[in-house]
């Protein structure tokens, strides 16, 4: 009998999937919530969310690109979102699986890869293991150059039955207050937060979030940075100066790993610089797609 977690009481189905927009591709491990927009002869540039925001985190660069005539993807990760959220070990093959299952499904290949945070192993990974699917990599603060450092009520999550028991108790309350330190502008706290409260309601998310937790996700792969590394492919790096979430400077092993990269440290800047400083990543972003 699956954890009663608090405040999970919404099934995803066909009915309340109608409220997400988008589209659904049935994929070896569940359903997966996709948005795909802008000319199909433009250059395909595709997103990855991190650990647990879904992908509206891509609103304005998706709204961007699509403009600028790429032809481009975004998509729930399984478990986040309007994604499925099977009982399985969300590690990284499930991840990669994802990814690779969904360009397959929709044509897609030589693709401009994007990696947000924890979407940097999955990328990265990606990469490692079908090097002729992507043209260019881009990441933005990604996770995975060392093993996250977390106080020890964090790693008691970790704990069978603890984890279950403290998340589903209090965890809703936490991870709303949390989702906030990603942000160094607090004036656009509020409509984060709401944004994000959506996919909470929806059974399986916190399993989701343990699980990935406890299969190593947030772990270190720096050798996987650096198979990708020695590939040469064109890379573009963003990391925001002020991130409480992955250390600024966490940056100087991506580097190390993959020391042609192009990489720009935004000020002023929380976890997600391309959701805070648009108008400062998007001209970037362009010039480096365009090139």
């Amino acid at each position: 009998m699956p954890f009663p977690y608090l405040n999970e009481n919404r099934e995803l189905n066909e009915t309340t999937r109608k409220e997400a927009g988008g589209s659904f591709a049935t994929l070896t491990d569940g359903v997966t919530h996709y948005e795909l927009g802008g000319p199909e002869n433009g250059q395909p540039v595709v997103l990855v969310h991190g650990f647990s925001t879904p992908y509206f985190i891509f609103d304005n660069t998706f709204e961007f690109l699509v403009n600028s005539g790429f032809r481009v993807l975004r998509y729930d990760l399984i478990g986040r979102g309007y994604s499925d959220r099977p009982h399985v070990d969300y590690n990284i093959q499930l991840f990669v699986r994802q990814l690779k299952d969904l360009l397959d499904a929709l044509g897609l290949k030589h693709v401009n890869l994007t990696g947000l945070s924890m979407g940097g192993p999955i990328t990265a990974a990606f990469i490692s293991e079908y090097p002729v699917y992507v043209s260019k990599y881009i990441l933005i603060d990604p996770a995975g150059a060392k093993r996250l450092v977390f106080p020890w009520m964090l790693k008691a999550l970790k704990i069978p039955f603890i984890g279950e028991l403290a998340l589903g108790l209090f965890g809703s309350t936490s991870m709303i207050k949390g989702v906030a330190s990603d942000l160094f502008d607090q004036k656009t706290v509020e409509h984060f937060q709401a944004q994000y409260k959506i996919q909470m309601q929806f059974k399986g998310f916190k399993y989701s979030l343990l699980s990935t937790m406890r299969n190593g996700m947030l772990e270190s792969f720096y050798e996987t940075y650096a198979r990708v590394g020695v590939l040469q492919k064109p890379t573009l790096l963003f990391w925001g100066i002020n991130d409480n979430t992955i250390p600024f400077h966490y940056s100087k092993v991506i580097l190390q790993a993959m020391p042609h990269t192009e990489f720009h440290a935004i000020e002023h800047c929380g976890h997600i610089p391309h959701y805070e400083k648009p108008g400062i990543v998007n001209p970037i972003l362009l010039e480096f797609l365009s090139k």
